[in-house]
Formats: structure tokens, C-alpha cells, sequence
């Protein structure tokens, strides 16, 4: 079951550190990274919702802590029950558009991180910790090695997992953003300044 995978658990845990690190430990992809995504995920979009389901059934399956996000599959034991629900399914195809349109946005710096920052963002409302985000990129280049065979090179992979860790490092920050901005709106009106004492 094992996926010779290297170093993206490792290299992308940017839960444990603050925002302004994980932006700057995180390499952009090179345009020849850029190029081999793109061409590589001609061939995985053809296999979209299976690679979905494969990635979360994987996830679960590796990191059983991630059901406590997932409300709907907290108490699911059977992976087989997993691999046909139909929950799991619409959950993996909107990753996978995430991830289809974080590739069609790579050469759209701008419009790439506000999209990751949005993310980020939601899934803070999601309850959803910046420490899984990274086992997600890790289950995705494992699931579409099958689909992708013989092109499947070193290379090819060090791109995806550059891209993977750019994204988790721009959704950590929209997390804390949103994290600091929802305790900012939390403050007490008593700790607010009072407008009325102010207006003499």
C-alpha cells in the first residue's frame, strides 16, 4: 500500500510555523516545473473523480486522525464503504477542481494566491487545521503515479510537491489570517474603545 514518496510530509508542515515563514520557505515552481505539471495533468484529468476518491480513501487510510474534519465520515471504518460513497466522491472532485484550477493559474501569480488564500480561508470556518494540508498533496502524488506510468520521473515529482507546498504554505496563511481576524471580531465590547466617551 506503501507510495515510494519523499520529503513533502516532511518539508511542508507549515502548520507549525507562523505565516510570514511559511510564505517565504516555499519555492514557486520553475517554468520547467510549471510545464511538466501541465502536461502531466492532461493525462490525470481524464481520471479525476477516481484519483479523488483514491487520495481521501488513502488519507484516511494513512492519517486515520483526518475523519475528525470530516464529519459525515468520522465513524466510517470500511474503506470500501468509503471508496463508493457518494459524499466522498463530490468531496474529492471539489479538491480536484481546486487542484485543476490552481494548474490552469500557474502562470497567473496573483490570481493563484488569492485563490489558495480563499481556501485557507474557508477552512477555518471548516475547523480544518493547517497540519493536514499537506498530507492531501502527499496522497495526490501517490494516487496519480498508476495513472501517469512510465511518465512518472523524479522530476515530475519534485514539481508537483513544489507546487503543493506553495499552495499549503498560501492556505496557512489564509487560515491565520482569518484565524486572527475572527479573534479580532470576538473582542468584547467591554476591551472596544467606547466611540461615545470619545465625542466631546
Amino acid at each position: 500500500m506503501g507510495c515510494a514518496i519523499s520529503g513533502l510530509t516532511g518539508k511542508a508542515e507549515f502548520g507549525e510555523r507562523n505565516t510570514e515563514d511559511a510564505a517565504a520557505a516555499a519555492a514557486y515552481p520553475s517554468e520547467d516545473q510549471i510545464q511538466m505539471i501541465k502536461e502531466s495533468w492532461k493525462v490525470i484529468r481524464d481520471d479525476i473523480a477516481k484519483v479523488g476518491i483514491i487520495m481521501f480513501v488513502r488519507l484516511f487510510e494513512t492519517h486515520p486522525e483526518c475523519k475528525d474534519v470530516f464529519f459525515l465520515f468520522r465513524d466510517v471504518e470500511d474503506l470500501e464503504r468509503l471508496r463508493t460513497s457518494r459524499e466522498l466522491r463530490a468531496h474529492g472532485l471539489r479538491v480536484m477542481s481546486f487542484i485543476e484550477k490552481s494548474v490552469a493559474r500557474l502562470d497567473q501569480l496573483e490570481r493563484l494566491e488569492a485563490l489558495a488564500l480563499e481556501l485557507g480561508k474557508g477552512h477555518y470556518h471548516y475547523n480544518a487545521p493547517p497540519k493536514y494540508y499537506s498530507y492531501v498533496g502527499a496522497e495526490f502524488i501517490c494516487a496519480v503515479q498508476p495513472i501517469l506510468k512510465e511518465r512518472w520521473t523524479a522530476e515530475l515529482e519534485e514539481a508537483w510537491k513544489t507546487m503543493f507546498q506553495y499552495l499549503t504554505s498560501l492556505m496557512t496563511q489564509g487560515y491565520q489570517e482569518e484565524s486572527h481576524r475572527q479573534r479580532h471580531l470576538a473582542v468584547s465590547p467591554k476591551e472596544r474603545p467606547d466611540k461615545r466617551n470619545t465625542a466631546l
